[in-house]
């Protein structure tokens, strides 16, 4: 698979504007806009740094994933994306190799982005989202 870097880091947070006030106020860490993602179940919020961005993900609903991540495990880190340059090659690879994934297709995600999931269980616990932009 083709892996050209990290696209963001999740963060799952009951809410963007509480959290802001510790990336922005506290780190200078600057946002750099919200989305809502209907068909996920939450708003986004990302703040570039360096070459990658943190993504700040709140639930809009108590069945988004993020809602039932945040009531089991608390808030913090929610997933690793890492940079695709073509997201159906490298998930045809991934199911060639015999990986465990979540979407065998691709989805829509925050900016445009299309994405989807590898299991925590085939990536040592981690959520691993592969991004194409």
């Amino acid at each position: 698979m083709k892996t050209v870097g990290v696209d963001h880091i999740g963060i799952a947070v009951k809410s963007i504007d509480e959290a802001l006030k510790f990336w922005e106020e506290t780190l200078g860490i600057k946002c750099t806009g919200r989305e809502e993602v209907a068909e996920q179940k939450v708003v986004t919020a990302f703040l570039p740094l360096g070459g990658t961005e943190i993504e700040l993900l709140e639930p809009t609903s108590p069945e988004s994933p993020i809602s039932k991540f945040i009531e089991s495990r608390g808030e913090g880190i929610h997933h690793l994306a890492l940079k695709v340059e073509d997201i159906e090659a490298a998930l045809q690879e991934l199911k060639d190799k015999g990986i465990r994934l979540i979407d065998e297709k691709p989805r829509c995600g925050a900016g445009g982005a299309k994405i989807a999931f590898v299991h925590p269980k085939a990536a040592g616990g981690v959520l691993l989202e592969i991004s194409e932009r």
